[in-house]
């Protein structure tokens, strides 16, 4: 488990990575802190696309930094969101794209998500309270090209 000060301290990050969002369509900007097991944070925010489908969340934008600059382990994620130019007065909680991409990098039994309103207010879960019975890279088990 992460302290109260890191969870704070995320969640005033997503805040600032908010303010990046490119959400010149939907209006609505999110804003993500991806905590490495080292203690790393990398930013993301939503990136709009006119044609809707290359859209990025917040969530992946982060994970796809962190991964790039070659972080594979994490404990933690916060996530704030809301219309452009409105305080925040909802909780944005990930969508089921990103909770796969979670699945892929997190171990889910400890990988903790924090969906904020504010420093304040936010719910801290699991990814596996998020994503029961998730399918990840342990369902595939051991791979043997010998084996037929």
């Amino acid at each position: 488990m992460i302290s109260e000060e890191t969870i704070h301290d995320l969640i005033a990050q997503a805040i600032t990575a908010r303010g990046n969002s490119y959400s010149p369509y939907s209006h609505y900007q999110v804003g993500a802190a991806l905590l490495s097991e080292d203690g790393q944070v990398t930013l993301g925010c939503n990136i709009e696309n006119a044609a809707y489908t290359p859209t990025n969340c917040a969530e992946r934008t982060a994970f796809f930094k962190a991964v790039s600059e070659g972080i594979r382990s994490f404990q933690a994620i916060a996530v704030v969101g809301s219309p452009a130019g409105k305080e925040i007065t909802q909780f944005a909680y990930p969508c089921g794209v990103c909770r796969q991409v979670m699945m892929e990098f997190c171990n889910p039994a400890e990988f903790q998500i924090i969906v904020a309103k504010s420093q304040e207010e936010y719910v801290c879960l699991t990814l596996d309270q998020f994503l029961p019975n998730g399918f990840g890279p342990d369902n595939l088990g051991p791979f043997d090209s010998q084996e037929e």
